[in-house]
């Protein structure tokens, strides 16, 4: 099994990356688009964390930057339901840990988020996953006190009404936790809505 991955980043698309080793192996790899956005220009030396994934009908190698974004996708395949295909899609749509969370959470808007999940869906997955990735769940600092939790998911449901994707206004409002927006919701919208 190939477990990681040091080479010289090829190309760069959506659909797949390659990547040349110093054999001159050239390996093609399906990442995230959240893995995908924090790589390099081509032409740069990288490192991958990679799953190998044998089914009947075909061999797919995916990266991820980290071990944690790598267990996550391990332990999306063991969910029935869901292959490749949709975990990658998972993993595309939210950050590790805050996916985990919204596992843990049982958060079904946020999992409907994401293409290919419906509400009986979501609720099967998080029914399935939320246990098996409670450890992967990292809780930031700005969601742990007390207060701020009802506040910032209020703030990211105005965000939605107002026509950003979840994922964006989730992005939004942790940002504006992270710069010092406290207090009301209203606080929170206003410092998000700077971030568009």
């Amino acid at each position: 099994m190939i477990s990681r991955l040091h080479g010289t980043l090829l190309t760069r698309d959506p659909d797949f990356i390659e990547v040349e080793t110093s054999g001159g192996v050239v390996y093609e790899l399906e990442v995230p688009l959240t893995v995908l956005q924090r790589l390099p220009v081509p032409g740069h030396p990288i490192q991958l964390r990679t799953l190998q994934v044998v089914s009947e009908s075909s061999v797919a190698l995916y990266g991820f930057i980290d071990g944690l974004e790598r267990e996550l996708f391990r332990r999306l395949l063991t969910a029935s339901g869901v292959g490749g295909k949709l975990a990658l899609s998972m993993m595309s749509t939210y950050v590790a840990p805050r996916l985990a969370r919204a596992l843990v959470e049982k958060d079904l808007a946020a999992l409907q988020q994401i293409s290919g999940v419906g509400k009986k869906k979501a609720e099967k997955i998080a029914l399935e996953l939320g246990d098996r990735v409670a450890d992967l769940a990292i809780v930031e600092p700005t969601g742990s006190g007390t207060g701020g939790g009802g506040e910032a998911q209020a703030a990211v449901q105005a965000l939605v009404a107002l026509g950003y994707a979840f994922a964006d206004a989730d992005h939004a409002v942790r940002r504006a936790m992270e710069d010092g927006a406290a207090g009301s919701s209203e606080e929170v919208i206003r410092k998000a809505l700077a971030y568009r």
